[in-house]
This record gives C-alpha cells, structure tokens and sequence, in this order.
C-alpha cells in the first residue's frame, strides 16, 4: 500500500529533528551546510514533498488556485485554463478547473480547501457566494461575463463578450441580415441567458442600434441539451422562412444552428448566414467555415494570475482591466 512520506521520515533518515527539516524545507532559517546537504539528499532518495494542506494550516500559501466556470467540457475553457497553467505554472502555483454547482456545500468546500485564490468565470455562480468569498478574506479574480451590479472586494477583467456580440450583429445587418435568430446556450441546471448577460446584452442592444425588430420567436432559449436546440431551431425555420442569419451564443451552437438549416435546404451564407463565438478548432472545420468572434485567451489569463498573485502577496485589489475581442469573418457570411 501507498504510504505518503512525512517530516518525520526524512529527519530519520537524515538524522536530524523534524525542525531541522522544516527550517531546510521553507528555508526560513540558517542550517548548518553539512546538515543542509544531509537533509535535502534524505528529500531526493525519499521523494518527499511537502503537505500543502498541512502548510495552509499554519498560516502559508498552497500555492492552489480554483478556477471556475459552468461548462468545464467547453473548448474555450480548456484553452483558457492551458493559458493559466502556464503563467501560475511560473510563480509557483497549480490551478484545479472545477465545474460550478451554485449551491452551499459548493461553496462551503471551497472555503473549507483554503485555496490562495479563486477566478471565476460564470453566469450562473451568484453575486452573493462570491461576496461570501471576499467576507472569507479570498482573493477574487472575476471574468466579467455578466452585469453584477454593485460587488465589492474583487479584481474584475473585462473580456469583450459585450463588443463582440455587437460586432457579430453589426456585420450580418451590415451584409443585408435582417431576420436574425439567437441561439441561447443550454443548460441542465436552467442556468440559461438573461438580460445580464454580456453577450446576449450586447445582442439585443445592437439590434436596436441597427433598427432590427426583436422577435422573442427568434430567441432559441430554455432548452436542456443540444438536441433540444437543432429541435426548436427545426421548428423556427419551417413555420418562418424569413429567417437569414444565425448567432450562436458560441461556436457549438451555431454549428448547430447552421447544421439544422442545411438539413432543410437552406444554403449557408446565400440563404442564411451564421456567425458564432470563441473561435473553437471547430469553426474552421466546418462547411462553410465559420465566422466567429476571438477572445484573447492568452491576455486574459496572464491578467488573471497577475492580479491574483497581486492580491494574495501585496493584499492589494487591482484596478478593472478590459481586453476586446476580435470579429473573424470567415464563408459563412
């Protein structure tokens, strides 16, 4: 059976108390450099290392960082978090990405795991847990995905969800779109689009601009997986054939969205156009390829962990940051 190695191995293995081998470890006081040497020999032969759990009880980093975020099988979230384990990676840190749950035991065990800090990127994890993490005395890094209102205590990162979308709707109106559907995302936990969020803010009040009726017919929402999506867009297209462009919420729904339209016979763009969002490997796979919109992943990020690092070493919150994102025409408008 796994048995993890202690202090107390390498003391006896070097001959030397468990202090000793604290002091070595943490390199917090002066060591004798025969007995340095002794100790640091006894860490390599035994492969020791330390308990971090067992450091944050007394008082020092984890060097643990909780990244959260509400569909953690999306691509653009794994791309996200390879670009934080880059830049975490080089100041000392790990960064564990952990789907949302939204409720009291979630938010109780990440109190509990004593994490040096949490970033969130989510619709649906509330404004009050994350007030909660603050009164904790966590250091917040919020991904500004929706309007939060009044919230207090947390570096905040703006990453161009709100201009994006716009962009999307100025450039299909710009090329004759007139009948745009939305495709809202899915979710099993009804953590559906609202008002408050950036993208589909940033939608609605760019129709309006560009003088585009706002049918709730064309609003594709309330459905629980991406079957119930190709469905009701199915639905939508036969009973209306005005319909002349797609926005997807991201580029899985709006391949989707342009699957289910040539399905029917539509032709992408002369019949329809469709635009989506994140700029997936996906979107330049498909038939035609896919006109997005690029969030810059790798800015973000390396935000993200400066600012956190800041919090926890300096116990200082950062001023807001906004970084745009990057329309992509590509065949499919």
């Amino acid at each position: 059976m796994y048995k993890r190695v202690t202090r107390a191995d390498v003391a006896r293995r070097a001959g030397v108390s468990e202090t000793i081998v604290s002091y070595v470890v943490n390199n917090n006081r002066y060591v004798d450099k025969t007995k340095r040497k002794t100790v640091e020999d006894a860490i390599r032969e035994l492969n020791y290392r330390p308990n971090n759990i067992a450091r944050t009880l007394k008082g020092k980093d984890s060097n643990h960082i909780l990244f959260i975020a509400d569909q953690i099988d999306n691509e653009h979230f794994g791309k996200l978090m390879a670009e934080m384990d880059k830049y975490a990676y080089d100041k000392g840190n790990m960064v564990s990405l952990c789907a949302n749950r939204n409720n009291n035991e979630f938010l109780s065990q990440i109190i509990s795991n004593q994490y040096d800090g949490v970033i969130i990127s989510s619709n649906s994890f509330t404004r009050e847990y994350i007030q909660q993490l603050v009164a904790a005395r966590l250091p917040v890094v919020l991904l500004r995905n929706r309007e939060y209102g009044e919230i207090n205590g947390v570096a905040i990162i703006g990453t161009g969800l709100y201009f994006g979308a716009r962009d999307c709707v100025r450039h299909l109106a710009e090329r004759g779109r007139r009948h745009i559907l939305y495709l809202s995302q899915y979710s099993e936990r009804s953590n559906f689009d609202t008002a408050s969020d950036m993208r589909y803010r940033g939608f609605i009040e760019q129709m309006a601009e560009c003088g585009i009726p706002i049918l709730e017919s064309n609003i594709i929402a309330g459905c629980r997986n991406a079957a119930e999506i190709s469905e009701k867009l199915l639905v939508r297209l036969c009973k209306n054939k005005k319909a002349d462009a797609i926005f997807g919420h991201n580029d899985f729904l709006a391949c989707i969205g342009m699957k289910t339209a040539q399905k029917i016979g539509y032709k992408v763009p002369d019949d329809i156009a469709v635009i989506g969002f994140d700029n997936s490997n996906l979107s330049q796979y498909t038939t035609p390829t896919l006109s997005t919109v690029e969030i810059h992943r790798d800015a973000i990020a390396r935000a993200a962990i400066e600012m956190l690092h800041q919090m926890i070493k300096k116990q200082t919150i950062p001023a807001p940051v906004s970084f745009p994102a990057t329309l992509i025409p590509r065949e499919s408008t």
